[in-house]
């Protein structure tokens, strides 16, 4: 079997180290939030299965979150979608289509996530304990807060100029 390419999930959050500039104007771009938790996966009829999965968010790209699934292969599983998504899912039913996220409480393991994924190759329902993702995410909001992504983006006279492009 391949080496684990990811590090074992730990207490202790993960953090990409900025380089470049000095601390006094800095020209270094925010360091990416990472974090590896472990998601429990339905397999079938009351199997359940771990599932090490990377968190990531990357500053320059604010408006979204990487899921990397390690499957124990050599290939490995990425979902991208909205961190307003994921945002959402904590405190209600959001997404449609291809992702959707709710929170739930587990007797087994209390306060959890919901991720249901979908796509050509097959579906996952996959489980999280929410305090850990909650957490992850007020840091990824610490680097860059909700009023700040639209510095990111097209604003929304250049968007509607693209799409009347055709």
């Amino acid at each position: 079997m391949p080496r684990d390419p990811l590090p074992a999930p730990s207490d202790a959050p993960l953090a990409a180290t900025p380089t470049g500039g000095d601390e006094e104007g800095s020209t270094a771009a925010p360091a990416a939030v990472e974090e590896v938790l472990t998601m429990r996966i339905a397999l079938g009829d009351e199997a359940v299965g771990d599932v090490r999965t990377r968190f990531r968010f990357d500053p320059q790209r604010p408006y979204e979150v990487l899921l990397t699934f390690h499957l124990g292969r050599l290939d490995e599983a990425d979902w991208v979608f909205s961190r307003e998504l994921l945002r959402e899912g904590l405190t209600t039913l959001s997404g449609h289509g291809d992702v959707k996220l709710w929170p739930a409480y587990c007797p087994c393991h209390g306060s959890t996530l919901h991720v249901a994924l979908e796509s050509p190759h097959g579906s996952a329902l996959l489980e999280v304990a929410k305090p850990k993702v909650q957490a992850w995410l007020d840091r990824t909001y610490a680097q860059v807060s909700a009023s700040a992504e639209a510095a990111y983006g097209p604003t929304d006279a250049q968007f509607a100029a693209l799409l009347a492009e055709g």
